[in-house]
């Protein structure tokens, strides 16, 4: 008789705190964008793509000129029907190398740009579950993933104690 009632005592106990477990969110997206690194990180980000434009745009321009130098020849019979086809090949070959180009700088991009923000993503994710451990959570929702959480009761913003545990300070809003 005394393990059934202990068994019901441990059931009861372990029920009621299913009842107390803490859940929270925050904006993920909006939290990282807050932090100072994500500003360095983007500006870093942004010299890098002009350096890799301006490469592609001189080899736009040196395609544009020979192209230029090519229709000038053709037009004015300057060059053999095998001279034309040799440069039009070359041309075609050029051609090709600035489409391969923006593939690889946009690779180039998101590489860069993965490099710059994992550990910014980094910081906030151990930020995240320091707080989460430090004050009873269970379970934080991201709220910048649409849908991610079809229903949910009642959450804490812990983005106040985010703020706090990583320096942010709330910018007045811009005037127009």
């Amino acid at each position: 008789m005394k393990k059934v009632v202990l068994l019901a005592l441990v059931l009861t106990l372990s029920g009621l705190t299913g009842f107390a477990q803490k859940y929270g969110h925050v904006n993920f997206g909006t939290l990282v964008s807050m932090l100072p690194e994500t500003k360095a990180a983007d500006t870093a980000l942004l010299v890098y793509q002009q350096q890799l434009m301006a490469k592609g745009e001189e080899m736009a321009k040196a395609f544009q000129a020979g192209y230029a130098a090519f229709v000038k020849d053709v037009q004015g019979g300057d060059l053999t029907p095998v001279q034309q086809q040799e440069r039009q090949e070359k041309l075609q070959g050029e051609q090709q190398a600035i489409l391969k180009y923006e593939e690889e700088m946009q690779q180039m991009a998101a590489k860069k740009r993965e490099e710059l923000l994992n550990p910014i993503v980094e910081k906030g994710q151990k930020a995240i579950e320091e707080i989460a451990k430090a004050n009873g959570y269970v379970m934080i929702f991201d709220t910048s993933i649409f849908n991610s959480v079809l229903f949910a009761q009642e959450t804490d913003d812990i983005m106040p104690l985010l703020k706090a545990k990583l320096g942010i300070k709330d910018e007045a809003p811009a005037k127009d």
